[in-house]
């Protein structure tokens, strides 16, 4: 348990840091205000990341990697779970912005916290791990979230050419997949290239999760606490442990298993916020769920290493 906290630890004092700095309860004299944060997160998600995630990717060893069991193993919880929030909506007493907000809150992985969590435990191996796995979930959810968004709260969907659009010129996916190609080719980044991408993706995971931290919503979270705690349960509890049941059935073992159920168990994406408020979902209850989730983790995370362990 104390090599759980000592690698879960600095993470979340990492995120800490963040709410702290950006409500000025530290180094006021900083002044960072909502343009510095903004600007810095965009700057993570476009910059930081992906350089992180091609240079990990293109140099790591993909080979002997149980890919196709264990993206069927991450997809199909995040569908059952989508089906039942379908199944039982009727019983949730919920409009369909707040249930759509929820329906986001418990698929959506936070890819912040989930590298920062994979690095600390397990290393290069958990990286290249977790790079799989966002290739194959992020694209997932993300069009899955936007067609129920459309259709449950009535607005305009989306024709398959934007979405289309809008996954190929995602930084983080674009630089995942370019990575697995360069990989499979056997080509190595250039000299000068490769260790400035390395340098550059250095930084990525300090800033990002004090990204995180500044982005919580503390007054959000003390409202709509039926959805957080529906939302909550179904992310950090019940899609982890649909995930290693999953993992049992298509035969994901070893650390491919382990990476996939940590990959479940993480909070979720704060881009989640935007695609809630421009597709009519509840926007304050999903500010607080990402609040509460984050929080939560913090007890949940550590629960879900030591039964991988």
């Amino acid at each position: 348990m104390v090599s759980v906290l000592s690698a879960l630890g600095p993470i979340f004092l990492m995120i800490l840091l963040g709410t702290l700095l950006k409500r000025g309860l530290v180094f006021p004299r900083l002044g960072l205000g909502d343009a510095f944060w903004d600007a810095t997160e965009r700057l993570t998600y476009y910059v930081l990341f992906p350089a992180m995630l091609l240079t990990r990717v293109a140099g790591s060893s993909v080979g002997e990697l149980q890919i196709l069991p264990m993206a069927a193993a991450l997809v199909a919880p995040i569908l059952m779970i989508i089906g039942w929030l379908l199944l039982m909506r009727g019983r949730l007493h919920m409009d369909m912005p707040a249930l759509t907000s929820v329906m986001q809150g418990a698929i959506r992985p936070n890819i912040y916290v989930v590298i920062a969590a994979a690095s600390a435990l397990y290393g290069a191996a958990g990286n290249t791990l977790v790079a799989i796995a966002i290739a194959v979930v992020v694209p997932t959810v993300n069009v899955l979230s936007v067609i129920l968004l459309a259709r449950l709260n009535g607005t305009a969907e989306p024709g398959s050419r934007s979405i289309v659009r809008a996954l190929a010129s995602n930084p983080i996916i674009l630089a995942v997949f370019l990575g697995l190609a360069l990989n499979g080719l056997n080509i190595s980044l250039p000299p000068v290239l490769g260790p400035a991408l390395d340098a550059i993706g250095r930084a990525a995971l300090p800033i990002g999760l004090l990204c995180v931290g500044a982005g919580l919503d503390f007054a959000a979270a003390k409202a709509g606490q039926r959805g957080i705690l529906i939302s909550g349960l179904l992310k950090l509890l019940l899609l982890p442990a649909l995930t290693a049941f999953a993992c049992f059935v298509f035969g994901v073992e070893g650390l491919t298993a382990k990476v996939a159920v940590l990959f479940s168990g993480t909070p979720a994406a704060s881009s989640s916020y935007i695609l809630a408020r421009q597709m009519g979902g509840d926007h304050r209850l999903m500010a607080g769920i990402l609040t509460a989730q984050v929080i939560a983790a913090a007890l949940t995370l550590p629960v879900v290493v030591m039964f991988l362990m």
